[in-house]
C-alpha cells in the first residue's frame, strides 16, 4: 500500500445567497425562509428538495491524512460564512503538495462535483488536480478525473462495479465491518445544525465520516492484498492509538472509540 493517501468528506449547506440571485427572492425574507420557499416550490411540483450541487454551499472538508510519517486528522471549516473560497484552496493545495492518492465514498458523485462548481464559482486554482497528462504524462493514464483510476479511488463507486444500483451506504457497510459508522446525526440535519450554530458539532461528524472512509480503505486495502492480515491488524492498531491521543483536544473521538468496543 503506497502512501501519501488523502481520504476526504464534505458536509454543505444551502446557497442562500446563490438562491437569492437565481430566483429573484424578497430581500426582507430570513435565510431560513429563502431555503423553505424553495423547497416548497419543489414541493408542489413534485420534485426532490436536493438542492442542485452548485448551489450546495460547502461548510467542512474533513480530511484524513496517511504518510511514511504517521495519520492525520484536519478540518478546513468556514467559521465565518465567507471563507468558502479559502476552505477549498486550501484542500487543493493540500493535493498540489502532496500528490495523494485521493479516497472517498461517493466522492465521484458528490463531493468532487460539488467541490469542482464551488471551487468554480471562488476562483479556486488546483493545476495538479486537473491535470490529464498536459503537464505531467504519468497523468494521462491515471488522474483524479478518470473514473477508472485510482488516483481518485471512490470506493462505494468501485465496490458498486460502477452500478448505482448496488451502491451501499457508509453508514451500513461501516458497522457491519465492525466500525462505529455514523453518530450523532447524518446529512439531513446539517443545515439545520448550523441554524443553531452547531458548526463544531458539524465539523465533529463529519471528521468520524471521513474515518469510517478510512477504515472501509484499510478493509479494502487487506482484501486486495494491499495490506497482508499482520499488517491490517497494526494499521487498525495505529489508528486507535492515534484517536486515543486526539482525545483530550477532541473529545468526540471518545465517543467514536466507545462505539467503536
Amino acid at each position: 500500500m503506497a502512501w501519501p493517501v488523502l481520504v476526504f468528506d464534505i458536509e454543505t449547506i444551502p446557497d442562500i445567497a446563490g438562491l437569492r440571485s437565481l430566483n429573484a427572492c424578497d430581500e426582507a425574507q430570513r435565510d431560513e425562509q429563502v431555503h423553505a420557499a424553495w423547497v416548497q416550490a419543489r414541493k408542489d411540483k413534485g420534485q426532490s428538495d436536493f438542492l442542485p450541487l452548485y448551489l450546495q454551499r460547502v461548510l467542512v472538508i474533513s480530511c484524513v491524512f496517511r504518510n511514511a510519517e504517521g495519520l492525520r486528522v484536519h478540518s478546513f471549516t468556514d467559521r465565518d460564512g465567507a471563507s468558502e473560497g479559502k476552505v477549498i484552496q486550501t484542500f487543493f493545495n493540500a493535493i498540489e503538495k502532496h500528490t495523494p492518492q485521493l479516497v472517498s465514498w461517493n466522492g465521484g458523485g458528490f463531493d468532487l462535483p460539488v467541490l469542482h462548481y464551488r471551487g468554480l464559482r471562488h476562483g479556486v486554482v488546483a493545476d495538479k488536480y486537473w491535470d490529464m497528462g498536459d503537464d505531467d504524462r504519468e497523468f494521462k493514464w491515471n488522474n483524479y478525473i478518470g473514473r477508472y483510476h485510482h488516483r481518485h479511488l471512490d470506493l462505494m463507486d468501485l465496490l458498486a462495479m460502477y452500478t448505482p444500483k448496488n451502491n451501499a451506504p457508509l453508514d451500513a457497510m461501516a458497522k457491519l465491518c465492525g466500525f462505529p459508522g455514523k453518530l450523532g446525526m447524518d446529512g439531513s440535519q446539517v443545515y439545520a445544525q448550523y441554524l443553531q450554530g452547531q458548526t463544531q458539532d458539524i465539523q465533529n461528524y463529519c471528521e468520524t465520516d471521513v474515518m469510517n472512509t478510512y477504515l472501509m480503505y484499510c478493509r479494502y486495502q487487506k482484501m486486495r492484498g494491499g495490506f497482508t492480515e499482520q499488517e491490517y491488524d497494526t494499521e487498525i492498531k495505529m489508528v486507535q492509538a492515534t484517536l486515543h491521543d486526539l482525545v483530550p483536544h477532541a473529545p468526540h473521538w471518545q465517543e467514536y472509540l466507545n462505539a467503536w468496543g
